[in-house]
């Protein structure tokens, strides 16, 4: 709910704080006091256009700041979602300059209109602006029946939920599988191309790490030569390793009985002759094999870029390339065989349309008997509030059949418009088509003390609620609004003692004018303050005693009704 309202510089108002409390608050003072500078201040804030006309007189800048505790989770949701760190209070300041430069944050954070307008939508809800005003969307207001009727959160949601989510999921499957025929013919094309490419490379699991291998031995053969070559002719020559190891295997061999040192000397020198002679066996072989190569250089050059070619057009890797390929093989199978393939599919899509058809149904007739009975119910209390020749009812679009039924979400195919008219002989429009009003704030309030305890919105906001009433209308207009404050905060800007003395929070706007400027300024009223104000819109005298007691009276009426109802 909104608890702090910050003015600084806008309009007549040079600084103004307003507390504002849970329950119902009221705002009141002189025509032309500056109520309306209070209200787009709000609005302001909440995300409305701006122009410097806002700005005080002599001001350069203009700043709004408004505090908001007891959030939903929806607002959490959102401020998640921007980036923002949660806390038990938002707090919203926007600041405008003459240059036309908007300066926005949120807790702190740098944040946008838009932004702001995401959140304010979820924060408050003011009569009389359309971009604010959450019953005047149709959308919200199909919402507001299926919370009526607990379809928004019922198993009947889910079960449509979970019925769209296996339809989608085969309409996205048949369309995978090929589309149209013209794009399965293109696809299938495509698809061969690359199972013979892949299939006349041929290549062989390791190809290209041996290839690879082999370039190297080939690129540097005659250096790998010449090294394996002094290798072999140092232990193989006349004179060389072999014979020198052999004659000293010898030598040691000859003592190698008269004790174990002998022994185990000449044990280990004969371990080095033979490793030396496995040395020697292993040099000439690998001699031999570069004597003679299956591919020349440019041979494997050429194949090496083949399978270069195809790992980076197919995956990267030998594995990769094989998995591409069996995936491939697969589709162009599937392809082959779409029309017994899309048969099945489609078979199944008809069923799930049937199941979501007769959901859609049901949605449909749940939404119907509720709807009325809400419609009875508003036009029950627009007769209270002295609007009896009024005109509600929710319109539906047409069921469509099975064959014209779009299946375009779990929501069923329900679309409704509010219609409404005020008064005998005039027409009866869709809600956000009314001219706003004294008699459209009443109609707002009659659908409020029908759907407060529904709406996620808590923060009401009433602007000229009593405008062309008076009496025991403006008394039932009150009791409205009180029954409304018991399950969100309301704030109404009034005219009447009536709703005056209902308040839980009075808030008086006065103006002060000096010789050279003047000023608004906003103060909440402890109870004398109160009565004094009643007095005032109940036209009387503050010094006269029936006046007083007369307005105490109200006040003592307003507060028993308040025990017993709220």
């Amino acid at each position: 709910m909104l608890t702090r309202l910050v003015i600084k510089n806008v309009a007549l108002i040079e600084s103004a704080v307003i507390d504002f409390t849970a329950g119902f608050n009221v705002l009141s003072g002189e025509t032309g006091s500056g109520k309306s500078v209070i209200l787009e201040s709000l609005n302001f804030v909440l995300g409305a256009k701006a122009d410097k006309t806002l700005i005080r007189s002599g001001e350069t800048e203009c700043t709004v700041s408004a505090e908001f505790g007891f959030l939903s989770d929806g607002v959490y949701s959102v401020l998640d979602e921007f980036g923002f760190e949660k806390d038990d209070v938002l707090i919203i300041t926007r600041k405008f300059n003459l240059s036309g430069k908007n300066t926005v944050s949120i807790n702190g954070n740098s944040a946008t209109v838009s932004m702001v307008k995401r959140l304010t939508a979820l924060l408050i809800d003011v009569h009389g602006q359309s971009e604010h005003f959450y019953l005047l969307n149709a959308a919200n207001q199909l919402k507001l029946i299926d919370k009526l009727c607990g379809i928004q959160d019922g198993e009947l949601i889910t079960k449509s939920k979970n019925a769209y989510a296996d339809y989608k999921k085969l309409t996205e499957e048949l369309s995978a599988a090929g589309g149209d025929e013209a794009a399965r013919l293109i696809k299938a094309d495509v698809l061969s191309y690359q199972i013979r490419e892949i299939e006349t490379a041929d290549i062989k699991e390791n190809e290209f790490e041996e290839l690879t291998a082999l370039k190297d031995k080939l690129l540097h053969r005659e250096k790998i030569i010449n090294a394996l070559s002094a290798v072999k002719s140092s232990i193989e020559d006349e004179g060389g390793v072999s014979d020198i190891l052999a004659n000293a295997t010898r030598a040691l061999g000859g003592i190698s009985s008269f004790s174990e040192e002998y022994s185990a000397l000449y044990d280990r020198l004969n371990g080095v002759y033979a490793e030396t002679d496995d040395i020697l066996s292993a040099v000439s072989d690998r001699l031999d094999d570069l004597g003679y190569s299956e591919y020349s250089l440019d041979q494997i050059e050429e194949r090496l870029g083949v399978i270069k070619n195809l790992f980076r057009k197919y995956g990267g890797d030998y594995g990769a390339l094989i998995s591409f390929y069996n995936n491939a093989a697969n589709e162009k199978e599937r392809l082959d065989n779409f029309a017994e393939y899309a048969e099945k599919l489609q078979s199944k899509i008809a069923d799930a349309q049937k199941e979501l058809y007769s959901i859609y149904l049901e949605l449909g007739k749940t939404r119907r008997v509720y709807a009325e009975i809400f419609a009875k119910n508003v036009l029950k209390e627009l007769t209270e509030l002295g609007m009896n020749k009024s005109q509600f009812f929710i319109k539906f679009n047409d069921i469509p059949d099975f064959e014209d039924c779009k299946f375009s979400g779990y929501n069923g195919f329900d679309e409704i418009s509010f219609m409404f008219s005020a008064n005998s002989g005039e027409p009866v429009k869709p809600l956000s088509d009314v001219i706003s009003g004294g008699e459209m704030s009443r109609f707002m309030l009659a659908i409020k003390a029908q759907t407060a305890k529904y709406n996620d919105i808590y923060t009401f906001i009433f602007d000229e609620i009593d405008a062309g009433i008076s009496g025991a209308i403006a008394w039932v207009v009150a009791e409205k609004l009180v029954k409304i404050s018991a399950t969100v905060q309301v704030i109404a800007v009034s005219h009447l003692p009536q709703i005056a003395s209902f308040a839980d929070n009075n808030i008086l706007i006065e103006k002060t004018e000096t010789a050279d400027k003047t000023i608004t300024t906003v103060k909440t009223l402890d109870d004398n303050g109160k009565i004094n104000e009643i007095i005032r819109l109940s036209g009387g005298d503050a010094d006269n005693l029936s006046a007083k007691e007369h307005a105490k009276s109200l006040i003592k009426k307003a507060t028993e009704y308040k025990a017993k109802t709220v």
